[in-house]
């Protein structure tokens, strides 16, 4: 059993009686302030679908202030967050940040229509709506400041938050980890290549390339603005690091301050390695520091 504030430790239930037989991580946490989650629910401004999503508070939160805000976007699509442990989220939280995530639709656990919303339009002005839905909820409530946004996310998320400066510019920097820009170029150089085309597109990219380059983030390259800072691993096969590679070299040609991490032999999940998780987190939180 976890919370929000610890990671699951063993618990055995006896006559109807909960006994915890381990506390692994209280030697490390027992004496920190951690942030509190709190939950929100609110409706997508393109089409009025309800959202579930929840914002950590930073561990001396004042609710008389307002504070900067990272919206953080899970993987997947098809996945889910929940009230649960996250030593990342945690550290944004603990530097100061409003920490927002929601399950956006497409996400699991809400059954097969609100997963299957995003089918065949990912990522697009849908998804793109429930994230900035919540944030505006956020700011309505006082607790978001509306100039100091900033997006991240990886994988799918990264897919999101790459298309997502593609349609605003109100995120002050982004970090971009693990994305596809460029969905002809991915279905055919990754490992889950074959597997896209069947369920995710209406064809093979010859037959449909308006389709593929729609939803790809570079198609928006001409609008972004937003500082970005790119991250993958190089032994990334689910979303290869040429992905990014294109990305970075679309937007300095655009003039976008833009710099590129790689992270020698790391595959697509880079917190695979405690020093990986580490190093990703600091990078983030380093780069939302230089646009104050």
């Amino acid at each position: 059993r976890g919370s929000a504030t610890r990671p699951a430790d063993l618990v055995a239930l006896r006559d109807g009686t909960e006994i915890q037989l381990t506390t692994l991580n209280e030697d490390l946490l027992g004496h920190k302030v951690l942030g509190q989650v709190h939950e929100i629910i609110y409706d997508s401004a393109i089409d009025g679908e309800e959202i579930q999503g929840w914002y950590l508070t930073p561990p001396d939160y004042d609710p008389a202030r307002r504070y900067p805000l990272i919206l953080e976007i899970h993987g997947g699509p098809h996945s889910a967050y929940g009230p649960h442990f996250s030593a990342e989220l945690q550290r944004m939280a603990a530097a100061g940040y409003v920490v927002f995530f929601n399950n956006h639709r497409g996400s699991t656990s809400y059954g097969e229509r609100f997963a299957l919303l995003l089918q065949n339009k990912y990522s697009s002005e849908y998804d793109f709506s429930d994230h900035m839905s919540g944030i505006d909820a956020l700011i309505a409530q006082g607790i978001a400041d509306p100039d100091r946004l900033y997006i991240t996310g990886g994988s799918a998320g990264g897919i999101a938050a790459a298309y997502a400066i593609g349609l605003t510019d109100r995120f002050k920097a982004a970090v971009v980890a693990k994305p596809v820009v460029n969905w002809v170029s991915k279905v055919l150089t990754a490992d889950s290549g074959i597997g896209q085309i069947a369920n995710q597109f209406p064809g093979l990219p010859w037959e449909n390339i308006d389709d593929y380059w729609r939803r790809s983030p570079l198609s928006l390259i001409p609008n972004m603005t937003t500082p970005t800072l790119l991250m993958t691993g190089e032994a990334d096969r689910r979303t290869p690091i040429s992905e990014t590679e294109q990305m970075y070299q679309a937007l300095k040609i655009q003039g976008v301050e833009v710099v590129m991490v790689r992270i020698p032999g790391s595959p697509h999940g880079i917190a695979g390695r405690p020093s990986r998780l580490i190093g990703k987190v600091e990078n983030i939180l380093a780069w939302f520091s230089r646009y104050p």
